[in-house]
């Protein structure tokens, strides 16, 4: 019987995944109520007293870092939280009294560009975020207004309690309660790619108490009290109960629909209002990530400190000597007569002299705040952006398989790729492609499949020993043999003799003892026929369409493994090709009569894969009335469940476990055990009462259960996956352990595993000594069995700390060789313990490359800590996953690959890329250009202000410490701002001291970085004291040139506005021309930078110049008057320009030639043919 808007039948999407509870009103809701979970919610009653009396929020969400009205404030806080900017503002603040040297408007207008300029950028930033708040916000659902109609309503709107409607391909627009869908069992299908970054979809379903409300109108009398968890940042867990017609019922996560997913292949659902706004999940989990400032910029503000130290000091120490000076001005008969001391102000009174220094200090403090350079912060964030953007936009970081390019978000940290001391990295899907393939397995105790792995291929290269494939040795073939070609994409080797495979994703067997149904003939066909169903069975896979080509079921799976083992499965004839709420069906080949036939197994339970049971397990019906739980996982679990008469082919199946662990694959076990009716009634009462009990610890209690059921078990046989490496892994990590990069990898695999990927992607070499520590020995796991837990854990970490010191011992006695370390998790946990701590990383420096095996997502943190804080180096982890994040952001760098565990990594990155590979080009290209870009960038900075700084400090002593400045206030003012500020950015975006490909050519380049050479205090230091004698060779210059000599036509000797014009004219050139000779690559836009900004400041004299008096002041027409006119000062200048620059000059070329860095020399050998003694042939950096 048909009628109006009857539900959609399920066909191949459905899933199940607990059965469903019934209501009981004596079921177990002690938690609810108390701490952590006190939310009510009336359902359907939005606008009641007992809804509006809760107050909770709303659903607005604003991810803004201002409003309106917090903007100016808040922005101007953080902008004079550095110390520069505050100093500025002070000194801005004093030119407004008597104090300043210069007038208030020429100092404070500088500074309001500078702050103005960041300002600016942080609103357009701030204002994007503000237009995607608009856009979420202003979305519509339709909202139940009551009497059974739904209207649209904006987000923003919506109240705890609402009932809504979401329809197909639509956004939820907060967390809600799943009651019902257009499926009749109340599923429905849920895309999560903005949560968890995962294209796959989940599977929700409602309580069957409300999967009957199919209409609208059926809405207008629900009511239900729902009593739940409080808000939290938990993706994958609620806890709660619904109170619906005076029975309780439990919650879980398989009902709650989370805000930011997306409906899919389902028509529409209804659902009640849990959490809003920043109440809801995915907001509570969007905390900021952890702040990361690169070294660089620490030992920036180090260095601003050590000048303001300077800038005292010379204040001081000119105070002190006007002082003195003041008071002999009536004792020495007037010595300074021209300051009237007889009838002078406070500020030249010498019968109050130690008042007038005091006030000179002050003044002093101002004068010489151009030793400060004020566009430093900004120039430098101006930098990282373009630079930002160059690594975005490199071709040769791009994946096109993926359409992804690499992107920095953010740019604070790009120098800091240039530093990198140790990288940690995940190994799947980070070296790996995660990418499952089936290629071997265990049954029976008889080992199957032939394919050979890309560690099989390494070792054998290793060892020298062919392999052996069908039958054949198997050896590496020269790549332009006639015999061989090569496939480019997947280094695959594809003989030409041999007809190629069909290519089908997820499988990669071959053995014909098995294959095209000849398992049948086999001496144990009915393990292998169990052993098939498991596969094909024990999963949580969801069959799709059938695809037109193979005319194969396709498979959606959380897991690539189990889209392996499924896939695997149905090419070896069992194929799973339908899921009900409440089935499993199967095409088999049935062993007597030869034919496909068509099993129906009803699904009772399944008890789902954890990460601390490592297992998973299905019970079904079969056909024939037999209940059965069919079990997979972890070798390290699953020996220890089997019963005594189920370990027939333990022994075997161990030790083709171990071959296929040294074979780089991922294994699993897989088990059956045949339930009685009773067994299997007593566990489901326990089970359905643990599930129906609501507290925080029902997962616990849920696992309890779980372990008594899921022993006693019959061993069928193991699974083996390869996880392939990605392209250019291999030589990725050989060019960085050149560079001088030590590299830790923390992977979850077996030690063995482990191991052999480390040979296979170079990160372990030949030759290379291995110092293992490890408590998987078969003393330890008997005293395991029989010691005391607090016993055993003194004892192991006794063991641990042994195995360290004797390893550190083992290093000590060698007087060469490169040495490896490789532990696992479990002594892991103990080395990680504060007085075993720092031994272990005393023994992992020394290593070159350090494997930790078995390790969790909690201990590659504390690792990524532990070396972080020990080494005070610079740290990079890279990973791919969820449980990478802990890493990533407890590094100082953390990278995400976009692969295919979603986007967790990435979203909690500093930079993503697409392939590991890109890694090399990323630090030892841009790393290195940063680094150097940037060192050199703060380095002129703190030259030129110098520079400029001391020209005024030594005209102020030339003329008595008077407090007179030896320039006009607005030369004063746009020194930094417009005459010098855009070459030194310039040379923080384009300057390279060597291309792309000597940097890859030459890795050890990498290691002035990782020293800090070219941001050493020596080298900071040298470049002040630059700085200071190119001042004092201008000032000496200019003086001596133009002093008591007649410089004008009238006879008239030059006034201090001529002198100050002229040695301003020269430090323009001295600083410019010193940025000419010290930058590596001439650009266009760096040669108009830089002979722009000379010019710019001859137009600027002229045109601010022909102003009028009032404003021009000591600037009025002296270009035009007497510069201009005079050619002495084109001499004079060209002079100060050549003597400045030539003891820089010197140095550089001595420097060159007796003592070249590493760069010089690549620089060098790119123009001379070199011979054997070539300074490249020192490895020294």
């Amino acid at each position: 019987m048909t009628r109006k808007g009857r539900k959609k039948r399920l066909h191949f999407r459905d899933i199940h995944l607990f059965k469903r509870e019934k209501g009981s009103p004596k079921d177990d809701h002690s938690k609810i109520g108390g701490p952590g979970f006190s939310r009510v919610v009336y359902c359907n009653e939005s606008n009641s007293l007992e809804a509006n009396i809760k107050n909770y929020a709303t659903n607005y969400v604003r991810t803004t870092k201002y409003t309106a009205a917090t903007f100016l404030p808040k922005s101007l806080f953080e902008q004079f939280r550095r110390v520069a900017n505050f100093y500025f503002l002070v000194s801005g603040s004093l030119s407004f009294t008597s104090l300043a040297p210069y007038s208030a408007v020429s100092a404070i207008i500088p500074l309001i560009i500078v702050i103005g300029v960041t300002m600016v950028k942080e609103g357009i930033e701030d204002r994007r975020r503000k237009q995607q708040d608009i856009e979420v916000n202003n979305r519509t659902v339709k909202v139940h207004e009551g009497g059974g109609l739904f209207k649209p309503t904006e987000w923003r709107n919506l109240k705890v309690g609402d009932v809504v409607k979401v329809e197909k391909d639509e956004f939820f627009p907060a967390d809600l309660l799943l009651l019902s869908s257009s499926y009749e069992d109340a599923i429905c299908y849920v895309e999560t790619m903005n949560l968890d970054g995962e294209t796959n979809l989940k599977l929700k379903q409602a309580l069957e108490v409300t999967s009957s409300l199919n209409e609208d109108h059926e809405f207008s009398d629900f009511r239900a009290v729902v009593k739940c968890e409080d808000p939290n940042a938990s993706l994958y867990s609620f806890v709660g109960s619904m109170e619906f017609e005076n029975q309780q019922y439990p919650l879980s996560p398989q009902q709650l629909l989370l805000r930011g997913s997306k409906l899919r292949n389902t028509g529409h659902v209804y659902g009640a209002v849990i959490f809003t706004g920043h109440d809801t999940k995915v907001i509570q989990n969007s905390t900021s990530p952890p702040s990361k400032r690169s070294r660089i910029e620490k030992k920036m503000d180090h260095i601003v400190y050590f000048l303001f130290g300077v800038l005292f000091l010379m204040a001081f120490v000119g105070s002190v000597y006007f002082g003195v000076v003041t008071k002999e001005d009536l004792e020495n008969g007037h010595k300074r007569w021209y300051l009237r001391p007889d009838n002078a102000s406070v500020f030249f009174d010498p019968t109050r002299a130690p008042k007038a220094a005091t006030y000179h200090f002050l003044t002093a403090l101002l004068l010489y705040s151009y030793l400060i350079p004020i566009s430093l912060y900004v120039s430098i964030e101006i930098v990282k952006v373009l630079q930002s953007i160059f690594i975005n936009q490199d071709v040769y970081m791009y994946y096109e398989e993926a359409d992804k390019p690499a992107h920095a978000r953010t740019s604070n940290l790009n120098e800091e790729l240039g530093q990198v001391h140790t990288v940690l990295s995940d190994k799947t899907g980070t070296l790996t492609c995660n990418l499952m393939e089936f290629v071997k397995c265990s049954v029976a105790g008889t080992a199957y499949g032939h394919g050979v792995t890309e560690v099989e291929k390494a070792l054998a290269k290793r060892k020298g020993a062919p392999l052996t494939l069908n039958g054949d040795d198997y050896m590496e073939i020269p790549i332009h043999s006639h015999n061989r070609t090569v496939n480019e994409e997947d280094y695959t080797e594809i003989r030409i003799d041999r007809p190629k495979k069909s290519v089908i994703k997820g499988f990669n067997f071959d053995d014909e003892r098995i294959m095209n149904g000849n398992w049948v003939n086999e001496p144990n066909s009915d393990i292998i026929l169990k052993f098939f169903r498991v596969l094909a069975i024990c999963q949580m896979t969801i069959p799709g369409v059938v695809d037109d080509n193979t005319r194969n079921v396709t498979y959606e799976s959380e897991s690539p493994d189990e889209a392996a083992f499924v896939v695997a499965a149905r090419e070896l004839g069992f194929e799973f090709f339908k899921r009900t709420q409440t089935s499993l069906s199967v095409n088999e080949l049935n062993p007597v009569s030869g034919i496909i036939v068509e099993r129906l197994y009803k699904l009772l339970n399944v008890l789902e894969f954890t990460s601390s049971r490592k297992r998973m397990s299905v019970i079904v019906r079969d056909e024939e009335g037999k209940i059965l739980l069919l079990s997979k996982g972890a070798d390290s679990v699953m020996f220890e469940r089997l019963s005594e008469n189920g370990r027939e082919y333990e022994e075997e199946t161990r030790k083709h476990v171990n071959e296929y662990a040294e074979a780089g694959l991922r294994t699993l076990i897989l088990a059956y055990r045949e339930l009685t009716e009773e067994e299997y009634k007593t566990f489901e009462e326990k089970f359905s009462e643990v599930k129906n009990s609501v507290s925080a610890e029902r997962g616990a209690m849920i696992d309890e259960v779980t372990t008594n059921i899921e022993k006693d078990l019959i061993l069928l046989g193991a699974t083996a996956v390869e996880d392939k490496l990605q392209h250019g892994v291999p030589e990725c990590i050989d060019k960085l352990a050149q560079a001088g990069i030590k590299i830790w990898v923390l992977t979850g695999d077996k030690m063995e595993t482990a191991i052999n990927i480390g040979y296979a992607c170079s990160l372990l070499r030949q030759g290379m000594k291995q110092i293992t520590i490890t408590l998987e020995t078969p003393e330890i796991t008997a005293l395991e069995k029989i010691g005391e837990k607090d016993a055993i854990a003194k004892v192991l970490k006794q063991n641990v700390l042994q195995q360290i010191t004797e390893g550190k011992a083992q290093i000590a006695a060698s007087s060469s060789g490169v040495f490896a370390l490789i532990i696992d998790g479990k002594s892991l946990t103990y080395a990680l313990e504060d007085d075993i701590k720092k031994l272990f990383l005393e023994l992992s420096i020394i290593c070159a490359s350090v494997i930790c095996c078995r390790s969790s997502p909690k201990q590659k943190a504390l690792v990524t800590r532990l070396v972080k804080e020990g080494t005070k180096k610079t740290t990079l982890a890279i990973g791919d996953g969820a449980n990478d994040v802990g890493m990533l952001q407890e590094a100082d760098i953390g990278i995400g690959i976009s692969g295919a565990e979603g986007m967790q990594a990435v979203m909690a990155s500093d930079i993503a890329i697409a392939q590991f590979r890109f890694l090399e080009r990323l630090l030892l290209v841009h790393g290195h250009w940063c680094y150097r870009r940037i060192s050199s960038m703060i380095c002129y900075f703190f030259y030129k202000n110098v520079t400029f700084g001391f020209t005024v400090f030594l005209y102020e002593a030339y003329a008595s410490f008077s407090a007179q400045p030896a320039y006009n206030d607005w030369f004063l003012s746009l020194y930094n701002v417009f005459f010098t500020s855009l070459p030194v950015i310039a040379l923080g975006v384009f300057d390279q001291d060597v291309s792309a490909r000597f940097c890859l050519k030459f890795p050890l380049l990498y290691q002035e970085g990782v020293q800090n050479i070219l941001f050493s205090w020596s080298r900071i230091i040298g470049w002040i004291f630059n700085g200071v004698c190119s001042a004092i060779i201008i000032f000496y210059f200019c003086t001596e040139a133009l002093s008591l000599q007649s410089f004008k036509n009238n006879g008239k000797i030059a006034e201090y506005q001529i002198l100050g014009a002229t040695m301003y004219t020269c430090v323009v050139w001295v600083v410019n021309c010193q940025m000419a000779i010290s930058i590596d690559y001439f650009t266009l836009i760096q040669h108009i930078f830089i002979w722009g900004e000379i010019a710019i400041w001859y137009i600027f004299l002229l045109v601010y110049g022909a102003m009028p008096l009032s404003f021009s002041t000591t600037a009025y027409k002296v270009f035009v008057e007497s510069l201009a006119s005079t050619p002495s000062v084109y001499i004079l200048t060209l002079l100060v320009v050549i003597s400045a620059l030539l003891p820089y000059y010197v140095y550089k070329a001595i420097q060159m030639r007796f003592l070249p860095m590493y760069h010089a020399r690549i620089q060098w050998s790119r123009y001379e043919s070199l011979d054997g003694t070539s300074p490249l042939h020192d490895t020294r950096p």
